[in-house]
């Protein structure tokens, strides 16, 4: 089975919590990594600190996320590994031959995340129509950039 993509590495880790300053002094502040910017979505309920370490193809970000509303859905901060994100080095190749192979991805399709890259998430439950998912985890698959493609690929 030839896939018309690759999975290049791990891009991101995403942890939700309450309170996101309790998050943010465990990983900036006694882990060492650095704080980047800030992401605010009234849709996804989300106010999220994007931390990373490493440098170029090789930084990893760590995104601290609380809800904007505890009572709202998406509940960012349930479950504390909210998601895993994974560069991926043809993203709408990727959709197309992983939904053909049965595989069942969240709503909203492919659209531009926090980060500024064109993401999409498998979604953590399978169905009848698509029976494969993250198997109880969230997966955000990345479009890596030209540079990333190129440092990974080797």
């Amino acid at each position: 089975m030839t896939k018309p993509f690759k999975i290049l590495g791990i891009q991101q880790i995403a942890i939700g919590g309450e309170d996101k300053e309790r998050l943010r002094k465990l990983w900036v502040d006694l882990l060492g990594f650095q704080y980047k910017s800030t992401f605010v979505s009234e849709r996804e309920n989300v106010d999220e600190d994007i931390c990373a370490i490493g440098t170029g193809a090789h930084e990893i970000e760590v995104d601290l996320m609380q809800p904007l509303d505890i009572n709202k859905k998406p509940a960012v901060h349930q479950t504390p590994l909210n998601h895993i994100g994974l560069w991926v080095d043809d993203l709408p190749k990727a959709v197309e031959w992983l939904s053909a192979n049965g595989l069942r991805f969240a709503p909203g399709g492919i659209r531009r995340g926090a980060g500024g890259h064109d993401i999409t998430f498998v979604h953590p439950k399978g169905n009848d129509e698509f029976p494969f998912s993250g198997e109880g985890v969230l997966i955000e698959l990345v479009q890596a950039p030209p540079e990333v493609i190129l440092a990974l690929s080797a």
